[in-house]
């Protein structure tokens, strides 16, 4: 794991942007397409609205969540809601985009349809954008979540679960820890100076369930880079 520090935001969200555009360039290159997976929330905006504008092969790029909350797609809740306003926009309105989000009443009963979605895409991933909270969940790995030890079973046998909370509103589908650690690199993007005690609490001893982050955090797998500033 990495840490770039960065004096202010909008720095960190050019070079930010430059490096994943960067990667994902290099992926078309040698394989004709490449695959994004973003987390949603207030933090990536930026960076979404910057990258929307890069000169990119953006229709060679597959673009789906790291989670997703069960609701419609319109929802002010819905992670794809804010992909769509924020990222699938400008140069980047070409991308091709896969949602989790489907047509079953719970995230449970999507589970299949939604493994199936993912499976199409690009694999592995080129690039993963993951965010944090101040429980240290990652995705929708929740330390409160009953679904957890399964979603974090490097041998479970899938790229996703539904997840439900219970310090969270809504039924979740998120990402389960191998499909994380499938990509070919993780990117974390965090701001602010109780996201850094976060960090700094993550990387100390402690039992992973306790923070989730810290399963990629002490991955030895992956490439990490984590991206912050104040």
């Amino acid at each position: 794991m990495e840490l770039r520090t960065f004096l202010d935001r909008q720095t960190l969200v050019n070079e930010l942007a430059e490096h994943i555009a960067a990667a994902l360039s290099a992926s078309i290159a040698a394989h004709g397409r490449a695959s994004l997976v973003v987390s949603g929330g207030s933090t990536p905006v930026p960076l979404f609205e910057r990258l929307s504008n890069i000169e990119l092969s953006w229709q060679k790029v597959v673009i789906t969540l790291a989670d997703e909350r069960w609701v419609e797609p319109t929802s002010s809740d819905s992670n794809e809601a804010l992909v769509r306003r924020h990222l699938l926009q400008n140069r980047a309105a070409d991308a091709i985009f896969v949602g989790l989000k489907n047509a079953a009443a719970t995230a449970e009963e999507g589970e299949a349809e939604c493994e199936d979605r993912l499976n199409d895409i690009p694999q592995p991933f080129t690039v993963v954008i993951l965010g944090m909270g101040n429980d240290g969940h990652t995705a929708s790995l929740f330390p409160c979540a009953a679904q957890l030890a399964h979603a974090t079973d490097m041998h479970c046998g899938k790229l996703c679960t539904a997840v439900r909370p219970q310090t969270a509103p809504h039924q979740r589908m998120s990402l389960t820890l191998p499909a994380i650690l499938s990509a070919k690199e993780i990117l974390l993007h965090i701001t602010g100076a109780d996201k850094k005690a976060v960090l700094e609490k993550a990387l100390a001893d402690g039992p992973s369930e306790t923070m989730p982050i810290r399963f990629i955090l002490r991955q030895q797998t992956v490439p990490m880079l984590v991206y912050w500033a104040e």
